[in-house]
């Protein structure tokens, strides 16, 4: 007579596939022979239910027929590791089960991937607005170019690893409060290729990268902001048999002593004479692109703003303006005609 698996996890036959793996967790803690009131029996039986239940093909099947036919012809593979309890070894579904107290274990090997370098380069304002290119040294890991990373020396060829025999893995076995588990882990002699130079190259010694000198050039794009990021990827440190990391760049800008940005625009200040204000004026301004004139109207009053179009960020439809910024300036002292003159002003309203 087969077994009542929902009985046994303590859920009923319309539970959720979540329900069933709390339930599941709540039991392998309970039962579990490593733990003080553990019940190794209970702890098989409550594995063996969550690995039918647990499965939506092997739950279809059990529901239909009280019993399961195994996994042939179903294209998938379960994440299936082993643990020794007290002489029973017990499988268990690690991706599924455990990932929230091991921090989840992965789907497959990762690639070997080179370490990201972070650095910081300083532009004066006329970069930061019309872009630049930069070049900076770095003394990171980079691919030894004697063998051109393959780590063996010119003219000799590659053997098989005699440690993981050609597959780029070696078995570790590893005790946690769980049990006994195995895993397949890198292989330290080869890093993962499965093979090794039959002479090593003697620049890396094997290796295929080694420490050096590179020269990094850096591309600044027009109208970058202060404190930006810029990314170059696969131009950080390489790695034995992966890729290479990315390099960021982190901008500051100097601040420039007349212009300041707002958006798109750039932003000045002019100063303008009381009378200039009154009368008009035409004045020659220097700005990023080389000097210009500009036409200042008659009867401005101070906060006024005037604006250059085309004089301001690129961007990648145009630029934005220049806005200049009026002050009427006026004067402290006054010599005794200019006081006459003021004081005729004022007797006409003005």
């Amino acid at each position: 007579m087969s077994k009542d698996y929902y009985k046994i996890l303590g859920v009923s036959q319309n539970a959720s596939q979540e329900e069933i793996k709390k339930s599941y967790r709540r039991l392998a803690h309970k039962y579990h022979p490593d733990k003080g009131g553990g019940d190794e029996e209970k702890f098989k039986e409550a594995n063996e239910a969550y690995q039918v239940l647990g499965n939506e093909k092997k739950r279809r099947e059990y529901d239909r027929y009280g019993q399961v036919f195994g996994d042939q012809g179903t294209g998938q593979s379960e994440p299936w590791g082993f643990g020794n309890f007290g002489g029973a070894e017990v499988n268990f579904d690690f991706g599924e089960i455990f990932g929230d107290f091991f921090g989840g274990f992965g789907g497959g090997q990762r690639q070997k991937r080179g370490r990201d370098i972070s650095i910081d380069v300083e532009l004066n304002f006329e970069e930061a607005v019309f872009g630049a290119q930069r070049k900076v040294l770095l003394n990171k890991i980079n691919q030894c170019r004697e063998c051109g990373g393959e780590g063996a020396a010119r003219g000799t060829k590659k053997i098989k690893c005699g440690v993981c025999q050609g597959t780029g893995t070696v078995k570790e076995t590893k005790r946690s409060f769980i049990g006994v588990f195995s895993s397949l882990s890198e292989c330290g002699q080869c890093q993962g290729r499965g093979e090794m130079p039959e002479k090593p190259c003697a620049e890396c010694r094997g290796l295929g990268v080694v420490k050096s000198d590179a020269e990094a050039a850096i591309e600044i794009p027009p109208g970058i902001n202060n404190d930006e990021m810029i990314k170059i990827s696969g131009a950080g440190e390489a790695a034995a048999a992966g890729r290479p990391g990315d390099l960021y760049i982190k901008v500051h800008i100097k601040p420039h002593p007349v212009f300041s940005r707002e958006g798109r625009n750039l932003s000045m200040n002019m100063d303008i004479p009381f009378s200039e204000a009154i009368l008009g004026a035409e004045k020659t301004v220097n700005t990023l692109d080389g000097a210009i004139k500009i036409k200042i109207p008659a009867g401005l009053d101070s906060g006024e703003m005037l604006k250059v179009r085309g004089k301001g960020i690129p961007f990648e439809r145009g630029r934005g303006d220049l806005i200049i910024n009026l002050r009427v300036k006026t004067p402290k002292r006054l010599s005794a005609k200019a006081k006459k003159l003021i004081e005729e002003l004022k007797e006409e309203g003005i």
